[in-house]
Parts: structure tokens; sequence; C-alpha cells
């Protein structure tokens, strides 16, 4: 454990959550120009959004289960290439549900799901004592993508359009995780079964609850966290162009709330919380 391969892994899981990243902020970005094309209400233009992340959700929880059978680059290499499968059919989209229903269905529930949870998780078994700041990091790479996509995103939807731009989202992720994701091919190190105890007989990690309440607290907060942060994240572009703004003004508004994440994010974990940290929001 806390070998120089664990630390390579460790980089390559952050470029694949980063890169991963981008289907929880492409639509935010997107979404003025594709609620124009298809002349909807912002309600219905927010739809995307939300499929994607009930999916990440739902689809999260699939992809762990996968990672602990076969191994965290099976569930990576088959959520990259549903992610880059999602993108490239959305350009083909004829109506705001399609486009809705292939946002949350490839993007979401098969796809940007496996580039987050499933990475962390892993990532905790291959460090002890530096486990914390190694899970922390790994979670930030979703805030990596905050800052990374949106300048990108706008423009070349500026310059070519949405359609064209979400094509070429699907070839660079295609093209860049495929092998970043053959970093992860070597399995865990074998966990020891136990714990040293604390002194003082104090429980490891779960501040004396049980591990299915301490979880059920992890899933409320992760929840509070996102309910609060949902709002301006999705909706701060299309409104900085309803004030007459314009979106690249937006986008960085939007991009400047990822620094913010981050920095709150790369707080260190306990080294016995395996995965404690925060979730994408």
């Amino acid at each position: 454990m806390e070998s120089g391969y664990a630390w390579v892994r460790l980089v390559a899981a952050v470029c694949l959550s980063t890169l991963g990243g981008v289907g929880l902020w492409s639509i935010v970005v997107a979404l003025p120009a594709v609620q124009q094309e298809f002349g909807t209400l912002r309600a219905g233009a927010s739809l995307p959004y939300t499929l994607t992340t009930i999916g990440f959700a739902i689809g999260g929880v699939v992809m762990g289960r996968a990672a602990d059978r076969f191994g965290v680059m099976v569930p990576v290499i088959f959520g990259t290439v549903m992610l880059s499968a999602g993108y490239v059919a959305t350009a083909f989209a004829t109506s705001m549900l399609g486009f809705a229903i292939i946002y949350g269905g490839l993007i979401g529930l098969l796809g940007s799901c496996a580039l987050f949870g499933p990475l962390v998780a892993d990532t905790s078994l291959w460090f002890s004592r530096r486990r914390g700041i190694a899970v922390s990091l790994c979670a930030s790479g979703n805030y990596f993508a905050g800052a990374l996509w949106p300048p990108v995103l706008q423009h070349y939807i500026e310059t070519v359009g949405w359609r064209q731009t979400h094509i070429g989202i699907g070839i660079v992720c295609l093209v860049t995780m495929l092998p970043l994701a053959l970093v992860l091919r070597r399995r865990p190190p074998v966990q020891s079964a136990t714990l040293a105890p604390l002194p003082g007989g104090r429980q490891r990690g779960t501040f004396g609850l049980s591990p299915n309440a301490f979880q059920a607290l992890l899933m409320v907060a992760g929840v509070s966290c996102c309910v609060a942060m949902a709002m301006p994240q999705v909706h701060i572009v299309a409104y900085c162009v309803d004030l007459g703004y314009g979106a690249a003004r937006g986008r960085r508004c939007s991009r400047s709330c990822s620094p913010a994440a981050w920095s709150a994010a790369s707080l260190p974990a306990g080294s016995s919380t395996a995965s404690a940290a925060s979730p994408p929001c």
C-alpha cells in the first residue's frame, strides 16, 4: 500500500474523474442553447440535469457493486463507453424529452456514475497512512471538471453549436479515458479484516454509530449539500443570459463555484474513513 504505483493510480483516477465529470457540467453550459432550439420553458430544459443526477445516484450503487466483483477497471471502461455514446447520441436528439432521456440514461445512469463513487472507494484501498488526503484528492476530480469544462464548452457551443460540441465531448472522452482506465487493471491489495482499536476503547471512524446509521447520515448530508448547490450550479448560466449579461459571464460565475467546492472537498478526511468524501454537486 502507498507504493509508487498507488500514487500513479491516484493521478489516473483524478484525471478520469475530471474528464468523466463533464456529465454533470455540460448541460449547465448548454442549457440556454438547448432551451432555445427546442422552444421549451426553463422547467422543461432542466429535465436533463434532473434525470442525470437521479441516474448518477442509482448507477453509482450498481457500478460500486460491479467494482467490488470485477475490479474498478471494468465499470470505468463500461462507463467511459456509455458516456461517449451518450454524448454522440444527444447530438441527434429531435426533442427535449429524447434529449433528457439520453442524458439521464447513457450519461447519468450508465456513464458518469462510474467515474466518481467507484474511483473514490477504490482509491481508499490503496492507502493507509495517507488515505484521507488520497480520497479527498480523488473526490476533487469532479470539481476540477467544473473548473475545466465550462470555458471549453462555452467556446465551442458559441463557435460550432451545441450538437457538434456534444459529439466532440464523446470523442475526447473515449480517446483520453480508455488508456487511463487501463492503469487501474491491477486489483487492490488484500485488506486486513480488523482494525486496531483506538486508545480508550473508542470505535474507529464511525463516531459511535453503527455502519448503517453512519452511511444513512452521509447520504442525508450528500443530498442536503447538493440541493443547496443545485439551483446556482444548474441555472446560473441561463439566468445570466436572461439578465443580459451573456452566457460567458454566467459560465465564469458557474466556474467560480468549483474552486470553493474543491477547497472544501480537499480537506483531508480521517484516514480511517474509507470514503466519507464530499459528493459531487
